[in-house]
């Protein structure tokens, strides 16, 4: 898809993981924001790192990420608002300024895996708290559902093995419940839908279609239920 389509896809959503508001604020208060620096690693365009300097004024933000469609949203959100945030367009992988607090939600891959990323950002945050969200098989995967989210995903128990063999302490445990994964859903397909029935003869309505009906056909029969979502707060 073009840059037109690609910057609309996902204007539909408050950010791209599942995730309710009260569900966002209970982390924020588990993650004890105060003063130094929160690094949001894989921001996208940074809402909930927004959330966290709006409540934590002495609070220093960088939010990091190579899609610059996602990092011109976030700077234009907090022109807005008047908060002071760098993002910076980079490999949220290689970053290594230490900082007390750091976001990584829906961003393992960067990393390689759930492990790598674990490790990875235990050398971010040497000292402080983590919140860290990632998927899990909530349920046993069929072919279909493993093809689509690749071979290293978790289980659970394993996800917290992980964490705790890169050092970590889980300080408080939540998994996105099925009207978080309902509305997520729902919101990535928005965007492009109303375009669509706006556009139904674009040259490029077809492909959008295409991408649409999958995208549904696929959560409801294959992974509605069966992959799961933790937020994790974890501490060292």
């Amino acid at each position: 898809m073009d840059d037109e389509l690609n910057a609309l896809r996902r204007t539909r959503m408050r950010w791209n993981t599942p995730l309710s508001e009260p569900h966002a604020e209970l982390l924020l208060d588990r993650m004890a924001l105060d003063g130094g620096h929160l690094v949001d690693l894989g921001c996208g365009w940074g809402e909930l790192l927004l959330r966290a300097l709006a409540r934590a004024p002495g609070l220093r933000g960088t939010g990091v990420d190579t899609d610059e469609t996602g990092l011109a949203r976030g700077r234009a959100a907090a022109a807005s608002r008047g908060l002071a945030v760098e993002f910076r367009q980079a490999d949220a992988a290689g970053w290594d300024v230490p900082a007390e607090r750091a976001f990584c939600v829906g961003s393992a891959h960067v990393f390689g895996s759930t492990k790598a990323a674990l490790e990875r950002l235990a050398r971010v945050v040497p000292s402080g708290r983590l919140l860290y969200g990632d998927g899990f098989w909530a349920a046993p995967p069929g072919p279909a559902a493993r093809e689509i989210f690749g071979p290293d995903l978790l289980t659970l128990p394993d996800l917290l093995d992980a964490a705790d063999g890169a050092g970590w302490r889980v300080l408080h445990l939540s998994t996105a419940d099925q009207l978080e994964w309902d509305d997520f859903e729902s919101t990535s397909r928005a965007g492009w839908a109303e375009w669509l029935t706006a556009h139904p003869a674009d040259p490029r309505a077809p492909g959008v279609r295409e991408w649409l009906d999958r995208r549904l056909r696929e959560y409801v029969r294959e992974y509605r239920g069966v992959l799961g979502f933790t937020y994790l707060v974890l501490g060292r």
